[in-house]
């Protein structure tokens, strides 16, 4: 029990920082917070997602690309352009690294705003800090392990912020419902979104790129969205006034 309900806390941990501070702020700005917030969430973000941690800095540029370029050649990530997900998903890495690194030359318009703090990105993203998350994960495991079954859950922990993107870049591409049509693949995952806390309302997100609330129909509840709800009304984020056109 206490192996699970670890797993399920770097899960939906990690995942609620990706959806709220890489996607909904670094990439598409949905609100503002102070630079000392900021900051304090660059850390969270870095010690729910441990090991697979991600730059805000190379995350936002990426994605923003893939809402420019989304099904074409020169999206960072689509089943449309790559013969399997793991072809898709070395890509993407491949992509990520370069942005992250600054080994590529990218259009200011996928960069402009988008967070970083260079040296905790380095020092986030270090071999060293990764495998202190391995090793503190095996250790956890070793001292609360009950069953030989629960080790197989070890390698979601090293792998989880790769896991969540393979959910939403491949399997959100390929299966599901629209609400929507548009001229990409994008897809809503779930009626209600227990597992991806509203990230796999897909299709609604590529047709409102720049609304908070991934949620459109009444029962699709974007869980995300409602803590951005009570962060805003406490103060601690301040969203952004969006005018949505049909």
């Amino acid at each position: 029990m206490i192996i699970i309900l670890f797993v399920l806390i770097l899960w939906y941990g990690g995942l609620f920082f990706q959806s709220f501070f890489l996607h909904r702020y670094a990439a598409h700005q949905v609100f503002t917070m102070s630079k000392t917030m900021e900051r304090i969430t660059f850390i969270l973000t870095w010690i729910f997602q441990g090991s697979s941690y991600l730059s805000a800095y190379g995350y936002g540029i990426m994605h923003r690309m893939h809402h420019a370029y989304t099904d074409t050649e020169k999206d960072p990530h689509s089943p449309s352009y790559d013969a399997n997900v793991f072809a898709m998903m070395w890509k993407t890495k491949t992509i990520y690294q370069d942005i992250n690194q600054q080994r590529i030359s990218v259009d200011e318009r996928f960069t402009k705003n988008v967070p970083q703090w260079k040296s905790f990105d380095r020092f986030a993203s270090s071999r060293f800090s990764r495998l202190l998350w391995i090793s503190l994960y095996i250790l956890f495991f070793a001292l609360f392990v009950t069953s030989w079954w629960q080790w197989l859950l070890l390698p979601i922990t090293f792998l989880m912020a790769p896991i969540h993107g393979v959910i939403i870049n491949w399997f959100g591409h390929i299966y599901g419902y629209v609400n929507f049509k548009m001229k990409n693949t994008s897809k809503n995952l779930f009626r209600f979104d227990f597992l991806m806390m509203g990230e796999g309302y897909h299709n609604n997100h590529h047709k409102y790129a720049s609304r908070a609330n991934f949620g459109v129909k009444w029962y699709e509840i974007d869980l995300t969205y409602v803590i951005i709800k009570i962060l805003d009304a406490v103060g601690i984020i301040k969203l952004k006034p969006i005018r949505i056109k049909s």
